[in-house]
């Protein structure tokens, strides 16, 4: 049975359904395997917060494993030995992963490169001669980079950013430090957004550029990693850039218009919070109704009870939305429309109904749900996150209003 009447194309069916058995096989075969160190903090991560060798070595080998088995670069130019799948497959793929592994197979969340950590439409816009140097392990697996756009006091508006590239003979000099930075602990290559123009940059007429940096480059470090949720370790850091030497070849698209390499990231992270969302509440939902029908108070299962089932009924209506939402979006990019004001309705939209429909969920199983061992407040971190991350919902509030006021008054 299926509630939505858009059929995938048969390209993605079959990439779905193959996704699917990697995800059994790779992931979760992964997780049981090395429950010891992944399902415990104290082993999964190191002292200084970065995962620990032995966890990042498992990261590492499902990339790869992907890789090889051509689901990794799925969304990433041909050009690269890509798939270039489309938002549409984007889409399919993150939610399928999400709904498989829920808040407890984390390690799914590395079996597709990420538009921020590894192959993607963003390395279009890279030189020739370093993706001579760095494609061959992004596309592997075998590395990754992460991206270097958020500051302390430039986050929702990256125009305040601070970090500067001066002109130094053929090439630039860095300075600055970066924080929010995803899967920085992990990286071997960081995309750094600068200010290469500061008149411009101060108009917000561009003066922005972006820059393909090593993370062995002299200069550079990783000073802390940020720590959310209350958890001992993560993949965030604070980064900072002590006049790193960056070469010609470094400078990734065109000299001060890097803000475009930035929305393009920024607009394909929207779509994987939306599918990713949307496939936690569903996992989170599908638990609560086999809860429901077995668990009993008062001589009768707490189904029965309308304060219990009418608000996963409320949850289930929000997610259908969302996801009728998200493939509708992810067509519109798959024409080559801008689909501003709809992505941004779509994001915004996604994560709160997840958000609050995991809430629900929680609230249905009363305290076992709050427990470790139901990992439904891993994913409610996870679609709480999501709130924020890749534009918060106010951001893109703001982004659907302006739209509207300029005439795009379509809904």
């Amino acid at each position: 049975m299926t509630a939505v009447a858009y059929e995938y194309s048969d390209e993605v069916k079959g990439m779905r359904e193959g996704l699917a058995s990697f995800v059994r096989q790779e992931v979760i075969g992964r997780h049981e395997k090395y429950a010891h160190i992944l399902e415990n903090d104290r082993k999964c991560f190191a002292e200084d917060g970065r995962y620990s060798p032995e966890a990042a070595a498992i990261i590492r080998e499902v990339r790869m494993a992907s890789a090889k088995a051509g689901y990794y670069a799925m969304c990433a130019p041909a050009e690269f030995g890509g798939l270039e799948m489309g938002n549409v497959a984007h889409f399919a793929a993150w939610e399928r992963i999400a709904r498989m592994c829920g808040g407890k197979y984390w390690l799914g969340y590395f079996a597709i490169g990420h538009w921020a950590m590894g192959p993607s439409p963003v390395l279009r816009k890279v030189t020739q001669l370093a993706r001579d140097e760095m494609l061959p392990g992004i596309m592997s697996g075998e590395k990754s980079m992460c991206f270097g756009l958020s500051e302390p006091g430039a986050g929702s508006d990256a125009t305040m950013i601070k970090t500067r590239a001066t002109p130094d003979g053929d090439g630039w000099r860095l300075n600055g430090g970066k924080i929010w930075t995803t899967n920085s602990p992990l990286a071997d290559y960081v995309i750094v957004f600068a200010v290469t123009d500061p008149e411009r940059a101060k108009m917000r007429k561009g003066g922005i550029s972006a820059f393909l940096i090593p993370v062995t480059a002299s200069g550079f470090s990783l000073q802390q990693i940020v720590r959310i949720w209350g958890s001992i370790g993560g993949n965030e850091a604070v980064l900072h850039f002590d006049d790193i030497r960056i070469e010609p070849h470094q400078l990734v698209g065109e000299l001060h218009n890097g803000f475009s390499i930035a929305m393009l990231g920024v607009n394909l992270g929207r779509i994987y919070n939306s599918a990713r969302s949307i496939g936690m509440a569903r996992w989170a939902l599908e638990q609560a109704l086999d809860y429901v029908k077995i668990r009993e108070t008062f001589g009768k299962p707490i189904a029965e009870y309308q304060g219990v089932s009418f608000p996963l009924a409320e949850a289930a209506m929000q997610l259908h939305a969302a996801h009728l939402m998200s493939l509708n979006v992810a067509q519109l990019l798959d024409r080559g429309l801008p689909a501003r004001k709809e992505l941004s309705m779509t994001k915004c939209f996604s994560v709160q109904a997840a958000a609050k429909a995991i809430d629900t969920v929680i609230q249905v199983h009363g305290a076992i749900g709050v427990t470790n061992e139901m990992y439904f407040t891993e994913a409610y971190f996870g679609a709480r996150t999501a709130n924020i991350a890749d534009g918060s919902n106010e951001i893109l509030k703001r982004t659907i209003v302006k739209q509207m006021l300029e005439g795009d008054t379509e809904i």
